[in-house]
């Protein structure tokens, strides 16, 4: 996503826009991720504290089955700005996110992963950052060193595809940790669709952004809940979601495949005129089946991508279903 140039106006407007002593929302989804709870609490409270403005943490308990949720309310116990969002099953990251940023009050809001990849350190650079005047400061991978070289070479990959084939543009090696300011929030909060790809909801909404660089580390207890299988079909849903390019490709495999099979009717023709020619065999003719009849479901598959999209639309399902919000001061 770039910046488009703004006047030193502007952002002294924003700038002046922003409260003395601000709310801010950190919202941080969570599935079974019972070892990491405390050791991620302890450390944004490190960082939060006593930093001059007011603070709330909204969990969200994405359907989690093992102790994350009771540990959770046990927290919220202890510490009046900890709030918890327990949804009714798991709905996937994106919808938990979608819940967190519903239930968020702040001036501005931090969307953070609790397995401390996403250092809070950040946060107060983030706040420096709003408080000149961007609306939207996201964090940006410099080292990718913590993850495996495959998740590396397929993440590069994906950000490279999607800038190509989308008119919308989303940072390269920026996840979904980032602020966002109370309206940037709030015009998501207007966006209705049901399959949800947060990084390019993010981009959609434009508004004044920069990011922000740290070196991403190992990953402090837990294990990863994206499987090589949730990240391709994440990586479908971004494609899907913000571009018409995997239909209107067909459109031209169809009309090359149609002139290459023109040129080599045209050539049989003529060897057959000149000095005849024996019947092909039956492997070649059965290659030949197998090729077009592969292209074929290839095409109808991606159709069949898109129409399963507007086919959960149109139902209007709600994108989360909330089982309990939890305050220990309530």
């Amino acid at each position: 996503m770039t910046t488009a140039p703004l006047s030193a106006s502007s952002f002294a407007n924003a700038a002046r826009a922003r409260p003395a002593r601000p709310l801010i929302s950190i919202v941080a989804p969570c599935y079974n991720e019972a070892g990491v709870i405390e050791i991620f609490v302890e450390a944004i409270l490190k960082v939060v504290d006593g930093a001059g403005y007011d603070h709330e943490l909204v969990f969200v308990d994405d359907g989690s089955e093992d102790e994350t949720r009771g540990r959770l309310t046990s927290l919220a116990d202890s510490h009046s700005q900890i709030h918890v969002v327990a949804l009714s099953r798991n709905f996937g990251k994106e919808a938990a996110l979608t819940a967190g940023l519903d239930h968020a009050n702040g001036d501005a809001v931090i969307v953070i992963d609790v397995d401390l990849q996403d250092p809070p350190e950040l946060i107060a650079a983030f706040i420096e950052k709003w408080r000149e005047g961007y609306d939207v400061v996201y964090a940006t991978r410099e080292d990718r060193r913590a993850d495996t070289f495959a998740k590396r070479f397929t993440a590069e990959g994906f950000y490279r595809l999607f800038n190509k084939i989308s008119a919308l543009k989303i940072p390269e090696n920026a996840g979904d940790y980032r602020l966002m300011d109370r309206r940037v929030v709030e015009t998501l909060k207007t966006l209705p669709e049901r399959s949800r790809f947060m990084k390019g909801l993010f981009a959609w909404v434009g508004y004044r952004s920069v990011g922000v660089s740290y070196v991403r580390p190992e990953r402090a207890a837990g294990e990863t809940k994206f499987s090589f299988w949730r990240l391709w079909n994440f990586a479908l849903e971004g494609f899907v979601s913000f571009s018409t390019a995997p239909l209107r490709v067909w459109t031209y495999v169809g009309v090359a495949i149609a002139f290459a099979s023109f040129i080599y009717a045209s050539a049989i023709i003529i060897v057959t005129l000149a000095g005849g020619r024996d019947v092909p065999g039956y492997a070649s003719l059965l290659t030949v089946i197998l090729f077009f009849g592969s292209v074929q479901l290839i095409s109808v598959g991606v159709l069949g991508e898109y129409i399963s999209r507007l086919f959960i639309e149109v139902k209007r399902r709600p994108i989360y279903v909330v089982d309990e919000v939890y305050s220990g001061d309530k």
